[in-house]
């Protein structure tokens, strides 16, 4: 089994800045995407960016040119440095990873439990 636990999220000012990180334990053999998802309230869940083992990286317009994701694979982690922050930001922010247990086992999806990123004056 695979958890994945978050943490950076809070209360910040339009035009502040957060970082969110994730990190990955338990049974892992390697981790091909890695990414953050958010949910505003009364909205379905979308992408806000995610990396691939091999560095190629998707931004959603809306986080373009203030977002950057990045991994550290030697811990299983994924960050998500978010500056210029817009009210329009306030979401839950939920990190997911694709991970192998081993050479002859499939990708699977694990979600973290999600951190509250609230911008607000």
């Amino acid at each position: 089994q695979v958890q994945l636990v978050e943490s950076g999220g809070g209360l910040v000012q339009p035009g502040g800045s957060l970082r969110l990180s994730c990190a990955a334990s338990g049974s892992i053999w390697r981790v091909n995407f890695m990414g953050w998802y958010r949910q505003a309230p009364g909205k379905q869940r979308e992408l806000a960016a995610v990396i691939n083992n091999g560095g190629t990286i998707t931004y959603a317009d809306s986080v373009k040119g203030r977002f950057t994701i990045s991994r550290e694979n030697a811990k299983n982690t994924v960050y998500l440095q978010m500056n210029s922050l817009k009210v329009e930001d306030t979401a839950v922010y939920y990190c997911t990873e694709h991970v192998s247990s081993g050479p002859s086992s499939l990708y699977y999806v694990y979600w973290g439990q999600g951190t509250q990123v609230t911008v607000s004056a």
